[in-house]
């Protein structure tokens, strides 16, 4: 959010979520078993939420981590959840689970990134995606795959992965209210495509996934990926890491990539 968002009173910005959320007062209060004339007091800011209230809320509004947090500031509560840097000794425990899940995951790409797109972390199988790639392209994994000077040269469906990237992070903004994604995807719509760029993903004959096809020293691969996170998170970091994991949609691919590994390896 906005730091002039961040100021507003805490039953403004929980009815912005509620209208966000498309949910009414009635349905909010049923859920959150509270009155709906209690919540109406909230929102107007007649009546001030308890911590657990407002906790109560933010859970049943589906509000990410670190806008709890902001709700809690707002009402005048200290942050419930902990927002620890991954390199602090508190979270080797997290560490240790994204290196191993990497590593399981050779040779096939696997890359983990924070809520900005921010590249974490990635194991070697990502080589062959940002190879000849500038430094300061890699460092966001949007940037890196789109921007003409990034993967975007090599990547044979173009439009199609775009409009499919595009989208998540179009979701992620309406789920988040961040205004830097907001940015981010401004920035990235400004990209220059040479293709057609699907405004809604219609699945093409036999397609059951959008895929990545991408060409590597004049060999043609396709993958499909999956997106994985921390299932219990109570950490606003943890909450937010995003670990994409590529697998290949095809015996040549697969060979290919195996072959690439034992060679570099």
């Amino acid at each position: 959010m906005q730091a002039s968002a961040r100021q507003r009173p805490v039953g403004e910005l929980l009815r912005q979520w509620r209208d966000r959320r498309r949910i009414s007062q009635l349905d909010l209060a049923i859920s959150a078993d509270i009155s709906t004339r209690h919540l109406s007091f909230v929102e107007t800011g007649r009546s001030k939420p308890s911590r657990d209230m407002v906790l109560r809320l933010g859970e049943h509004l589906d509000v990410p981590l670190r806008e709890r947090n902001r709700l809690l500031l707002a009402a005048g509560y200290a942050p419930a959840y902990t927002e620890n840097a991954l390199p602090d000794p508190g979270m080797s425990a997290v560490r240790e689970a994204v290196r191993q899940l990497l590593a399981s995951h050779e040779p096939y790409p696997a890359a983990v990134a924070d809520r900005n797109w921010d590249l974490v972390d990635a194991n070697a199988g990502t080589g062959l995606f940002v190879a000849g790639i500038a430094p300061e392209l890699t460092t966001n994994v949007l940037r890196a795959t789109l921007h003409p000077e990034g993967m975007a040269p090599h990547i044979l469906n173009l439009g199609e992965w775009r409009a499919h990237l595009l989208g998540r992070l179009r979701r992620q903004v309406s789920q988040t209210a961040d205004a830097g994604l907001a940015e981010l995807l401004d920035e990235l719509r400004g990209y220059p495509c040479d293709q057609p760029v699907p405004e809604v993903e219609v699945p093409g004959p036999g397609d059951i996934f959008v895929p990545l096809r991408f060409r590597h020293e004049g060999a043609d691969l396709t993958f499909f990926s999956t997106v994985a996170t921390f299932g219990t998170p109570l950490d606003v970091t943890v909450a937010e890491l995003m670990i994409e994991s590529f697998f290949p949609a095809d015996q040549r691919t697969a060979a290919y990539l195996r072959e690439r590994a034992a060679r570099v390896g």
